[in-house]
């Protein structure tokens, strides 16, 4: 099989790795809950290749994502759900139906400054009608936590959470409370640790992160970007302990957890000098 520009053979691919007994053993047992957090992945790889203006990582990250939306849409076809072809032909008249100005038959132009508001009328009209084609047992309860979107990362959805409750007034007054929540969830954790119960760990581990997101709140953070830089901050001194054992001939897995400490405080000097 030959690569191509026509998205029918990457159809094509990804039918072949789900035929079973002859399709690949890893593909064939995957199903719409195990490949989500790659879908996460890749989309967070498309804006990192962003960020570091790299074009030609972006169209393979890119890629990466069709791929996604190729995997998910045969799973659904397999089980008679829809295909990709109704992938596209939904948001094909997604997108024009909330663009009258730009595809309008006649007379339908509107001014900038009116398109954001006919864009949110019309999401607002695609919802109702949504919530409508759903079974009345189906239709969650009207809250004010609602219209925060599941399917944002999870830092950024714990973020919009605490928002939204805050603006009726279910919030801290002050960052130090929030700080002996945490030490609180901190403690909780200590006791889960003796209880020896991985399920209470992950519940415990989940709640001093929420904690932790609401600090960051308190002190005007974005919870998501200071992660990112921690993440730089590691990189760069774990990249220093890795140089310098270089530098002796050393490797690191001939390197003791002192030696590798004691390498790590460097790494902080350097940085503060």
């Amino acid at each position: 099989m030959t690569p191509s520009r026509d998205i029918s053979r990457l159809l094509e691919i990804m039918a072949r790795l789900r035929t079973p007994v002859t399709g690949c053993p890893w593909d064939l047992e995957q199903n719409f809950a195990t490949i989500a957090p790659y879908t996460i992945e890749e989309a967070y790889e498309v804006v990192d290749a962003i960020t570091r203006g790299d074009l030609d990582d972006l169209k393979d990250e890119l890629g990466d994502l069709l791929l996604q939306v190729v995997f998910h849409a045969r799973m659904a076809e397999e089980q008679g759900a829809f295909a990709f072809g109704d992938v596209v032909e939904a948001i094909t008249r997604k997108m024009i139906r909330r663009h009258p100005h730009v595809f309008a038959d006649k007379n339908g132009r509107v001014t900038p400054s009116h398109v954001k508001s006919v864009w949110d009328r019309i999401k607002a009209d695609e919802k109702a009608e949504r919530a409508a084609r759903r079974p009345p047992e189906e239709i969650p309860r009207p809250s004010l936590l609602s219209s925060v979107k599941a399917g944002q990362p999870a830092l950024t959805r714990a973020m919009e959470l605490q928002r939204k409750a805050s603006s009726v007034g279910f919030d801290w007054n002050d960052p130090r409370a929030v700080l002996d929540k945490i030490r609180e969830e901190a403690d909780e954790i200590e006791a889960a640790l003796d209880r020896n119960d991985a399920d209470e760990l992950a519940g415990e581990t989940g709640d001093i992160l929420f904690a932790l997101v609401n600090l960051a709140r308190h002190v005007g953070a974005d919870p998501e970007t200071a992660l990112r830089a921690t993440n730089a901050k590691f990189e760069r001194r774990f990249g220093y302990i890795e140089r310098t054992l270089a530098a002796k001939g050393r490797s690191l897995e001939g390197a003791s957890l002192d030696e590798m400490d004691e390498l790590w405080n460097e790494a902080k000097a350097v940085e503060f000098k």
